[in-house]
């Protein structure tokens, strides 16, 4: 448990402000004493970056494996030979080719336990598709390679957690997907993940309606009396603690989310857009569920500031230190357990009672 943490680094897009993000992040080198961070990427991209983000200074100490670590520095692993030809603010083959190619390898290690945790810079969601990828994003590409059920998007700030029952398909296909299966199994991943990853002991979900006002009691919509309502009075009498559903508007509008420990919205957009206008430079990508752990910043590939130092590394700074966070929650749930089984006895003090440790 002493051990730090190795927190790899997918590099995203390398026409993006992926890289630029990732070594403002990582030159803040108070970093080093939290984590050992492994970058995945290639040393010539990096140096055409670096040079044009006018940051000479930052190197990288090259490795092989995550085993050859530094932990006292900022380590890459080369991820092929070839030169790239990098074109900063535009979307093309080439960028989703070395996107994918780092994903991969960082997924390889991540499967393996050879690093604690990824967090991935952005990627395009339509230039990385290939024959080996043929995912939304990155959520339901890490879910295969986790070989999870189930997951869940949860973004994450200070003040606001919010997880959504579908997330990357179209809108016209929104409430033909949700059913209370769905809504449950959300329910169930966003309070195992509150009580595992976050140490909350009682979580206080809220949960949104679909239509305008919630339906306003069937007149504007059915999916709120038949499907949402039935799924949080079964999750209510299975042990968690839900309420709803909320229109969306009123509950954002008025500030409601602040009386909850998490919010389930019931569609991408529906969750995304409050949030990121209350945290976005804050704003972490979490996916619960996974046998490991992942986030991400909660902003896309930036092509249009791509290479002009204008990049805000806050958010890819907040998903290094969640992931610490969830990593350390979750190793020292997994010690008392340990130790419950080795005594024979019931545990006196639990993880809840260490919640105010780890923050």
């Amino acid at each position: 448990m002493s051990d730090k943490i190795k927190i790899g680094i997918s590099i995203g897009d390398v026409n993006g402000i992926g890289l630029e993000v990732i070594m403002k992040s990582l030159a803040e080198l108070q970093i080093l004493d939290y984590c050992t961070p492994i970058v995945y990427g290639h040393t010539k991209v990096v140096s055409y970056h670096r040079k044009a983000l006018g940051m000479g200074d930052f190197v990288f100490n090259v490795i092989s494996s995550p085993e050859t670590a530094n932990p006292k520095k900022v380590n890459m692993i080369n991820c092929w030979e070839e030169d790239v030809k990098i074109d900063l603010g535009v979307a093309n083959e080439i960028g989703g080719k070395y996107a994918l190619t780092s994903l991969e390898k960082a997924t390889d290690d991540l499967v393996s336990g050879a690093i604690d945790a990824l967090v991935t810079a952005p990627i395009n969601k339509h230039n990385i598709q290939s024959a080996t990828f043929n995912f939304p994003g990155h959520t339901e590409y890490l879910q295969e390679r986790s070989g999870s059920k189930d997951v869940l998007m949860f973004l994450l700030s200070e003040d606001l957690r919010v997880g959504v029952v579908t997330g990357h398909i179209p809108l016209t296909s929104v409430a033909q997907s949700i059913t209370k299966d769905k809504i449950m199994k959300k329910l169930v991943l966003m309070n195992e993940s509150l009580k595992k990853d976050f140490w909350i002991e009682k979580p206080k979900i809220a949960v949104l309606g679909l239509n305008p006002h919630a339906g306003d009691s069937g007149l504007l919509g059915s999916e709120e009396e038949q499907v949402i309502i039935p799924a949080i009075k079964e999750a209510f009498d299975k042990g968690i603690i839900c309420f709803g559903p909320y229109p969306a508007d009123g509950f954002f509008g008025k500030g409601s989310f602040k009386q909850f420990d998490a919010v389930l919205a019931m569609y991408h957009d529906q969750g995304l857009i409050p949030f990121k206008t209350l945290a976005f430079s804050t704003g972490v990508n979490y996916t619960a569920g996974l046998k490991f752990v992942r986030t991400s910043p909660d902003h896309g590939t930036g092509y249009d500031i791509a290479g002009k130092n204008e990049a805000d590394p806050t958010s890819f700074i907040e998903a290094i230190f969640s992931a610490i966070h969830i990593v350390k929650r979750r190793r020292e749930q997994e010690e008392l357990l340990k130790n419950q089984l080795r005594s024979g006895g019931k545990l006196v003090e639990t993880a809840f009672d260490l919640k105010d440790d780890a923050n």
